[in-house]
């Protein structure tokens, strides 16, 4: 609360926090993600494909617009990206700082409890894509954040409340660690329509992966609106088609900013 009342504290809290991450991310035991290329690793993981236009409540269509054209940019930073055994996909190592010098617009943000606006806005949907489909392999997301508020109902929405990812530069961050022997990669496009991607390995996986949201619901607390949910993975193995795992994967349990019950 004290800092929303100071800008002038939260910029330097910032500050603050960025270069206690650039001084964590000095630490010699990561080997973080660099190398891409420019083939296609052989086997298909998952696809997935979100719209690039949809109704946020009442926020500035241009603002979905702008986000276009941040997502083009920081998708041309790690498209191809192979995430080799022992290394960690980082965002923002790859992306760096979205500034209006590298091409960066203003598009939608959510900060602080509420929406704003912002050079780089948007790019939220791509760590949202990169983390829903690392959930069907066996990388292991390493830190993954998710806004602590709902801030638009559902329009389009394909996939289960809360199974998204923010970033903000650069200590709000997607991490990926590649825990196995495989390596795997990530492709991604934008077309007029969707932001698409793929993740895939050089080895065949001997396991697929299910999403599954359970226990959904909206409720009253304190004079204040909430959504709640969970999503559960279950891992299958391909030979037999039985379940050989299955784990709650995340918990979700925010504020939702818009009316969901009648008052009348």
């Amino acid at each position: 609360m004290l800092l929303r009342r100071f800008p002038v504290l939260y910029r330097l809290r910032i500050g603050q926090l960025r270069l206690l991450r650039h001084f964590k991310n000095l630490n010699p035991a990561l080997t973080y993600a660099k190398h891409r290329a420019t083939h296609t690793l052989p086997y298909s993981c998952k696809k997935h494909q979100s719209l690039l236009r949809r109704k946020l409540g009442t926020s500035d269509p241009i603002l979905q617009e702008n986000k276009i054209t941040n997502l083009r940019l920081s998708v041309a930073c790690m498209d191809g990206i192979l995430i080799r055994p022992g290394e960690t996909f980082s965002f923002w190592k790859l992306v760096g700082k979205t500034t209006s010098a590298k091409g960066y617009i203003e598009g939608l943000l959510l900060s602080q409890g509420g929406v704003k606006r912002g050079v780089g806005g948007g790019i939220c949907q791509l760590g949202n894509l990169l983390f829903w489909m690392a959930l069907h392999t066996p990388l292991h997301v390493v830190e993954r954040h998710h806004h602590s508020f709902d801030p638009f109902p559902d329009d389009h929405r394909v996939l289960p409340f809360g199974s998204g990812a923010s970033v903000f530069y650069n200590y709000v961050d997607l991490r990926i660690y590649n825990p196995t022997k495989t390596t795997f990669q990530f492709r991604l496009w934008l077309t007029d329509e969707h932001l698409k991607g793929s993740v895939h390995s050089d080895e065949l996986l001997p396991y697929a992966y299910h999403m599954e949201e359970r226990n959904h619901r909206f409720l009253e607390k304190d004079g204040k609106q909430y959504r709640e949910n969970e999503i559960w993975r279950k891992v299958i193995d391909k030979r037999s088609g039985n379940t050989a795992l299955e784990e709650q994967m995340l918990h979700n349990f925010s504020e939702v900013k818009y009316n969901v019950f009648s008052t009348t």
